[in-house]
Parts: C-alpha cells; sequence; structure tokens
C-alpha cells in the first residue's frame, strides 16, 4: 500500500455530505531536489501535474486556482511557509477518494512524493463562492 492510502482520511471523506460539490485546499512545500535526482520538487511536482490531470477530469475534478503562496498576511504557520497552493473542485468527496485510490493513480503520484516535502488537503464545503455560484447557504 502506498503512504497516501495510509494517510488519506476516507472514513472522514466518506462521512460528508455525497450529493454535494467538495473543494480540496492543496498545500504543498517543495523539495530543493527531487527524490529521484531528476530537477527540484517542483520539476516533479510538473511530471506530476502533467501525469495526472486526465485523471482528474475523467473524475471530474476542476482546478479553480492555483499559485505560489508569496507571504504570510496573518498569523503564524505552525508546520512554517508552504511554496504553493491549489484549490479543486469534486462533484463529490467520492470522485476524490475514487482518484486517489486508484491503480491509476500511483505512478504519477510517485512524482508527487518525489517533489513534496509536505502536502497537506483540506475539503472544505462552501457557503459562498463566485467560482461556484454558490450564496450563503445559512439563508
Amino acid at each position: 500500500m502506498s503512504v497516501h492510502r495510509e494517510i488519506l482520511n476516507v472514513e472522514e471523506l466518506q462521512g460528508l455530505d455525497v450529493d454535494e460539490p467538495v473543494v480540496m485546499l492543496n498545500l504543498m512545500k517543495f523539495r530543493e531536489k527531487s527524490l529521484d535526482g531528476h530537477g527540484s520538487g517542483w520539476d516533479a511536482y510538473q511530471r506530476y501535474s502533467r501525469a495526472v490531470i486526465d485523471l482528474l477530469k475523467a473524475n471530474r475534478g476542476t482546478i479553480l486556482w492555483a499559485g505560489p503562496v508569496v507571504a504570510s498576511a496573518l498569523g503564524n504557520l505552525p508546520d512554517g511557509p508552504w511554496d504553493y497552493v491549489s484549490l479543486v473542485l469534486y462533484p463529490r468527496p467520492s470522485a476524490f477518494i475514487d482518484m486517489m485510490t486508484s491503480a491509476e493513480y500511483e505512478a504519477p503520484n510517485v512524482e508527487r512524493e518525489n517533489g513534496t516535502e509536505r502536502h497537506a488537503i483540506v475539503a472544505l464545503s462552501t457557503d459562498y463562492s463566485k467560482f461556484l455560484g454558490v450564496h450563503d447557504r445559512q439563508t
């Protein structure tokens, strides 16, 4: 079993509303050098991204936003700084789980592990989003 399956919180994700979209906040800290010796951590992450994009689309995932972290605007980050952040929309939690646990994900995931010193993914529900056309669920 690969490392990502050992730390993937499948039970927690399965407890989310199955009919609601979920946005995954990805926080990445890159290695200075890729573990396989082929360039930097960023280079390895780019290889991962190119290899996984079709799988992401097959699971109806959509990258809403991605970019480098330029500063910590408020507060301290207990794990230290992050290099890159992305927001990825999935139509439901099961689409994310299916992608992350598929046999097709195994090969590209090696590049992600080669490139990232730390990678955290936080599942988000939506109260408001211009991206998704959701406006205040509370009212």
